[in-house]
């Protein structure tokens, strides 16, 4: 989608100042934080931190990797990588209010040494060939409808070698998918494809799969457990216009089958 477009999904001009009272109402100092604080507030994508947590697993982050987080929204799992793995990450988003967000928060948990946050679209990454060693990308192709140029960007700034590791959607089998979802409001923001699809333009793009899974038999029982639960102050809906709705819809487009989750990682050939 092109900017004005993915603002009018995600801006709000309300993020910062939204989690802000969130921060206040869970008793916590918006001024010092550390990074635990900010609980399930900043993991924008299915099963919020314990994806995170196995991606970085499977991809095999170390302090010695230079990371891009590619559609880091308000900078979750950016934030996650530098305080587990001491590694150095570079944080990009569409989406300037985002950015901004993304940038408070890692300076009030003093993590903005080692994060750098950019403005930047996915399909037009401004940085050199081979200036990372992994690339991570959480819930983002879904508003990408140019895959191959995705894909071919992740390719270009990876080392030979170097990891792509994505936790995505896809489309499932035939039938209609209840909106507003956690990334469109509107059908014409989706751009979801099927797991064969995603799968071929990855390979296409110049990556062997290294690991592969369909884990949507797993996130189901956990996101509906999740959302039977009063809501806590900090959570997605801080900043996140109907998040309600929104993830009790893509719960049960999974629960039908008509979406999928997909776990994978990709070695740079």
């Amino acid at each position: 989608m092109k900017t004005s477009e993915i603002d009018a999904q995600y801006a709000t001009g309300l993020s910062r100042q939204n989690i802000e009272q969130a921060l206040i109402a869970a008793g916590k100092d918006p001024g010092h934080l550390t990074p635990a604080d900010l609980g399930a507030l900043e993991d924008f994508h299915t099963l919020g931190r314990i994806a995170t947590g196995q991606l970085a697993e499977l991809a095999r982050i170390t302090s010695r990797d230079r990371v891009l987080d590619a559609g880091t929204g308000i900078g979750g799992t950016a934030r996650f990588l530098t305080a587990q793995y001491g590694c150095q990450v570079t944080a990009i988003d569409l989406t300037a209010e985002y950015c901004e967000t993304a940038a408070w928060l890692n300076q009030i948990t003093g993590l903005d040494g080692k994060i750098d946050v950019r403005q930047a679209d996915v399909t037009a990454l401004p940085f050199p060939g081979a200036a990372f060693d992994v690339v991570t990308s959480q819930h983002v192709q879904m508003n990408v409808a140019d895959k191959a140029r995705l894909y071919a960007e992740a390719r270009r700034v990876l080392v030979t070698g170097g990891r792509l590791a994505i936790w995505d959607v896809t489309a499932g089998t035939p039938g209609p998918a209840a909106y507003p979802l956690p990334w469109a409001d509107q059908p014409d923001r989706s751009h979801v494809v099927s797991e064969a699809q995603l799968r071929a333009a990855v390979e296409a793009a110049g990556f062997t799969i290294e690991h592969w899974a369909d884990l949507t038999d797993q996130a189901v029982p956990l996101m509906q457990a999740l959302l039977s639960r009063p809501p806590a102050p900090l959570g997605l809906h801080a900043f996140v216009p109907g998040f309600a709705a929104k993830a009790a819809n893509f719960t049960r487009a999974m629960a039908s089958g008509h979406l999928r989750v997909i776990q994978a990682v990709a070695l740079a050939s």
